[in-house]
């Protein structure tokens, strides 16, 4: 027994972006996600939060920087390592439309030990591996 309880997971994770409404755009237009909430909270802020489609997985937390520190985090959260894991079930298809849809991939799919993978930049610069798990 640890004393947590059993049923926990990470839903959520905050990704700093430059502007609520282009990160939108960029995340429901070029990956398919939804906007799963836009609530205003005043002041210019607001907790927006988009999902891929099928529901599965964390959401993603826009969060539009707010200062010097914020902004200087716009691209590169991650220190220039792959930052966020998009796992699908069909790589090929998924890569096409993704290209189809003007997505920068930074390198050609490959095959690892644990799948099929490439790696992408995000609307800022963040990288993302677009993963086919191995079954």
């Amino acid at each position: 027994m640890t004393g947590f309880a059993e049923n926990r997971r990470v839903a959520t994770v905050a990704l700093v972006v430059r502007n609520y409404d282009e990160a939108i755009s960029w995340y429901v237009g070029k990956l398919g996600f939804l906007l799963t909430e836009d609530v205003d909270l005043g002041g210019g802020k607001r907790w927006v939060t988009v999902a891929p489609a099928n529901g599965q997985g964390a959401r993603l937390l826009l969060a539009e920087a707010a200062g010097e520190m914020q902004e200087s985090r716009i691209g590169n959260q991650a220190g220039g390592r792959v930052f966020l894991f998009l796992e699908t079930d069909d790589f090929v298809r998924d890569h096409a439309t993704m290209l189809e849809k003007g997505v920068e991939f930074r390198e050609a799919p490959r095959v690892e030990p644990y799948g099929t993978v490439a790696v992408f930049a995000d609307l800022h610069g963040n990288l993302w591996d677009l993963i086919e798990p191995k079954r």
